[in-house]
């Protein structure tokens, strides 16, 4: 994107610095239309759906693991991160677009004592399954917005870092240390055997072991050095 004026996202279920407006998606990532306002023609024509909704607002703001469909031209997106903390829109089949992941941020009982669990993405999901914890992860159906099943916050849980500076690493869940009055601290493993710690806040559970419930993006969430990156564009000629 050029100049000064970028789309801000509207407020909606994702946090404005943690979503990609709708119109980033559709002319810069997707080149389905070159300016501004084509973006609007194309999401008020009702061409977007958005988790199963068809959203018409341009600026819509869609974030992690978000099912972006495009009826029209039959294609289906995730929202997830590359291994440098980029959103990448990562094509799906219909099988599996019909499910989401959502991360647990909160359990609580709300009025008449109905049992609530709060998701990452802003839904309430009542009369949740008694074993939800939070940071805890409930795949969604996007159809009926009902959860099948848990994936737990469990050590050697599979997960992906959704912030900060390993932001789209992928690994298993090796250790957790909690500092009261401060933040609990989180030791994470990939599968080429490095180890590196984030917060706690910033981990998302995709799977259980080393299956993950959701297809993964190109290059799989393992971080490389910048000298196997530099040999590896060397051998691929692009150096």
């Amino acid at each position: 994107m050029t100049g000064v004026w970028a789309p801000r996202p509207s407020q909606g279920p994702h946090k404005l610095r943690e979503c990609l407006p709708m119109c980033v998606i559709l002319r810069d990532r997707l080149k389905y239309a070159l300016t501004g306002k084509e973006c609007q023609q194309i999401s008020m024509e009702r061409c977007v759906k958005v988790d199963g909704k068809v959203r018409t607002d341009p600026n819509y703001p869609a974030g992690f693991m978000d099912v972006i469909e495009l009826e029209k031209s039959n294609d289906r997106f995730r929202l997830m991160y590359d291994v440098k903390g980029r959103y990448v829109l990562h094509r799906l089949d219909r099988e599996e677009a019909q499910f989401k992941l959502c991360r647990i941020n909160k359990v609580f009982v709300g009025p008449n004592k109905v049992p609530c669990a709060v998701t990452h993405d802003g839904r309430t999901l009542r009369y949740p399954d008694p074993d939800v914890k939070v940071n805890d992860t409930v795949k969604v159906s996007i159809e009926t917005g009902k959860m099948s099943d848990i994936l737990s916050f469990d050590l050697g849980a599979m997960l992906m870092i959704t912030k900060g500076h390993n932001c789209g690493r992928v690994g298993t869940l090796m250790h957790i240390e909690k500092h009261e009055g401060s933040f609990a601290i989180v030791t994470v493993k990939d599968s080429k055997g490095n180890t590196f710690a984030t917060r706690l806040g910033n981990v998302f559970i995709i799977g259980s072991g080393q299956k993950p419930s959701v297809t993964l993006p190109k290059g799989r969430g393992i971080k490389k050095t910048i000298l196997e990156e530099r040999a590896e564009a060397e051998a691929a000629g692009r150096l």
